[in-house]
């Protein structure tokens, strides 16, 4: 029987952190709610919402608001396409790697959308969010070798309930490996409710440039992928995260 493959944390590159993954998961929250509240009244991290829409309007024979729903859609297909392609052209010809890019994309993107007047047409703050949230789904894979989403709660709730089942399964054990995993996406979902809460609070007092808050984060992340790129993984620049 093959034996599972271990990692020490020193294997990991610093994009791989699980530190990293709790405030990207915390920023997707709180996009959700500054899309919810002050952009139309809906999520842009995923696509399944957009999906049944642009359905039910072509079902209702309203195919004008059907094609429209292919926007976002397209937006969010043109974000994984774009994250996919551009990882290894990026890292050879800037020495940092594609995620420390997505970063820098994602901080200029926060600032446009913190210009935007409260008039301006919703469909510029969904679109752009889709754009983002698909690129960096597609580019944060794995914290520290678990596979981890940091745009959406859904599959946390899933592998939180798979988890408490193997608790249930496992009581009269002492096989308590299941326990890391249920640990980690109760971390994450907990850390996107908070984000959530935090985007609401504020979004409420700032309106429109509440989203600018994300930039602290944002910006601590860059230094330190910066950092770590330029200076303490120069060496590992080769190095591809786990799941790419």
């Amino acid at each position: 029987m093959l034996k599972e493959e271990k990692h020490t944390s020193d294997q990991f590159l610093t994009c791989e952190r699980k530190w990293i993954f709790y405030i990207l998961i915390c920023i997707a929250g709180y996009f959700g709610a500054y899309t919810y509240v002050l952009r139309g009244n809906i999520f842009c991290n995923a696509q399944t919402g957009n999906i049944v829409l642009m359905g039910i309007a072509f079902g209702s024979g309203k195919y004008g608001e059907g094609i429209y729903y292919l926007i976002p859609i397209s937006a969010y297909l043109l974000g994984a396409f774009i994250s996919e392609i551009l990882p290894n052209p990026i890292k050879h010809a800037l020495s940092i790697r594609w995620d420390t890019v997505l970063i820098i994309i994602e901080i200029i993107v926060v600032i446009i959308l913190g210009f935007l007047p409260e008039s301006a047409p919703v469909q510029i703050s969904q679109i752009a969010i889709n754009f983002i949230a698909s690129m960096q789904y597609n580019t944060f894979r794995q914290a520290e070798g678990m596979p981890m989403a940091t745009t959406f709660a859904t599959n946390h709730i899933r592998q939180i309930g798979v988890g408490l089942a193997k608790e249930v399964h496992h009581r009269h054990s002492s096989n308590k490996k299941h326990r890391e995993k249920l640990f980690q996406h109760s971390k994450m979902l907990c850390c996107f409710i908070f984000g959530a809460m935090i985007g609401a609070s504020f979004c409420h007092l700032f309106l429109g440039k509440a989203i600018w808050l994300t930039l602290i984060p944002f910006i601590y992340i860059l230094v330190r992928l910066l950092y770590a790129d330029l200076y303490l993984e120069k060496e590992k620049i080769e190095n591809k995260p786990l799941g790419h």
